[in-house]
């Protein structure tokens, strides 16, 4: 893609994310055709984000991290998305649906960097150094497609991946002796349960998450930096929301939950 195609696919995805509209579909010329146009378009969005309101970079969200989530999206591999400042929701706050554009709910285990990651050498076990809290954390993804399997992974990868927003709860900085592979984890939706997973579903660890998206970083030129936050993916199929009002809430073993209500 040229620069001025990439400027057009981000502007078009920035305006419609920030106006809770659907995505249409983007002109051949401004349609990214590979992985790597991808994240391209999704840096230049970001860039148009944080000039219209959204805030600056916060932290990372990893999609397509479990088996079941590759099947559903169509994809055989993860992919990563950039967070703003400004889709960061309080827990237990109270938002209208019409700011959503047909919403869903994921379950996620969150980490805290206390470092910035240096290289591209990053395992489950080395990768424990750049975390110094874990904690409980809704994502609040979109649809925005309609069949996301037609629009192609390097579309999805442009747009972060179904990304809107996200809830964090309390941080737990005494994390090194959980297991978080084993950590279940709970979508309740009105009071009904309705998913539950572990953090092995994720790539076998939630390690093994952070350390792919540092290394992966790493191998485009950037890095993970010392404050931000990453969601390292669903520990459950998302749980898409039809019916409004709605309380939704997750929660897992050991470290917590987290809520978020649409009205």
């Amino acid at each position: 893609m040229d620069a001025e195609a990439i400027l057009r696919a981000a502007r078009l995805l920035g305006k419609v994310r920030i106006n809770a509209h659907p995505v249409p579909l983007l002109q051949d010329e401004d349609l990214p055709a590979t992985k790597e146009d991808g994240y391209l378009v999704q840096q230049a969005l970001h860039d148009y984000l944080c000039r219209n309101g959204q805030g600056d970079l916060a932290g990372w969200k990893i999609g397509a991290t479990t088996a079941n989530m590759q099947a559903y999206l169509g994809v055989t591999e993860p992919a990563f998305g950039r967070i703003m400042s400004g889709t960061m929701i309080e827990n237990g706050t109270s938002l209208a649906s019409r700011g959503f554009c047909n919403p869903g709910i994921e379950c996620e285990i969150a980490v805290r960097l206390t470092a910035d990651s240096e290289g591209g050498n990053y395992t489950r076990e080395n990768v424990a150094d750049l975390i110094g809290a874990v904690l409980p954390a809704i994502e609040v993804v979109e649809n925005r497609y309609g069949d996301f399997a037609e629009r192609g992974t390097p579309t999805l990868i442009a747009d972060d991946f179904f990304h809107k927003a996200c809830v964090l709860g309390p941080e737990v900085p005494d994390w090194e002796s959980l297991d978080l592979a084993g950590l279940a984890g709970w979508v309740w939706i009105d009071g009904n349960e309705k998913a539950r997973g572990n953090g092995a579903a994720v790539m076998g660890h939630p390690l093994e998450a952070i350390a792919w998206l540092a290394n992966t970083l790493a191998a485009q030129g950037g890095k993970l930096k010392k404050g931000e936050f990453v969601l390292t993916g669903s520990v459950t199929p998302v749980i898409w929301l039809d019916s409004f009002p709605c309380h939704a809430e997750i929660a897992f073993d050991d470290i917590g939950n987290v809520s978020l209500e649409l009205s």
